[in-house]
């Protein structure tokens, strides 16, 4: 009885222990499987999210590029445009001047600067005359000066009128003059330049101590007025 109690107990440990390692056995294999399956699986999905990122990143770059040279380019053009029809100061290198006598007001003359340039100028301040022989540039009539500067676009025409002589008679150490230039000023009102050479009228101009000039103006009977 003995010797078979023991035999039978042996038989059930040995079969406890294989069914133990048979479990464990298990156990081992379902978590190396379920490694197995879900590493790959979650790796190309963080590679996947990482390349669609390098995407993202890679049209935006473009996208910035593309846009700052657009910007450039527009910048570009407009200074282009604002260098191309920036306003000058009317000189005797854009413009032409003409005299001519008029039949009223008496012993007057009218100067007329048309501009000639391809640009819009500025008729800055008062012409200053210098006549043959004259000892000084003549006064400009304080009371003629406009609100505005006088500008001219290409092909437009400014004026100023000159009062040459008394008509009364009253004006002192008059003689004709056979030359005239005229000579511009600049923003700073600045005299420039050696002066334009106008031709005179006829055979010259009678001037006396009464020679006055006007502001540059838009009108020409303003400018012969004063």
């Amino acid at each position: 009885m003995s010797s078979t109690l023991f035999r039978r107990r042996t038989a059930l440990l040995t079969a406890g222990f294989a069914a133990a390692a048979s479990l464990a056995l298990t156990a081992c294999g379902t978590g190396e499987d379920t490694g197995a399956q879900h590493t790959p699986s979650t790796a190309a999905g963080t590679r996947a999210a990482a390349s669609g990122t390098d995407s993202v990143v890679t049209v935006a770059k473009s996208n910035r590029s593309t846009t700052t040279s657009k910007t450039a380019t527009a910048s570009k053009g407009t200074k282009g445009t604002k260098a191309s029809s920036a306003a000058v100061t009317c000189t005797g290198a854009n413009t032409k001047v003409t005299a001519q006598t008029v039949t009223r007001p008496l012993n007057h003359m009218l100067l007329t600067v048309k501009n000639t340039g391809s640009k819009t100028c500025y008729l800055y301040g008062y012409p200053a005359l210098r006549f043959q022989d004259a000892q000084a540039v003549p006064p400009v009539v304080e009371d003629s000066q406009p609100q505005a500067v006088t500008t001219l676009s290409p092909g437009q025409s400014g004026y100023a009128g000159v009062n040459l002589s008394s008509a009364d008679g009253s004006g002192t150490g008059g003689y004709t003059a056979k030359t005239l230039s005229v000579i511009f000023q600049n923003r700073d009102l600045d005299f420039i330049g050696s002066g334009v050479k106008v031709p005179l009228p006829g055979k010259g101009t009678y001037i006396d101590s009464s020679l006055r000039t006007t502001y540059w103006l838009s009108d020409p009977q303003d400018a012969i007025s004063w």
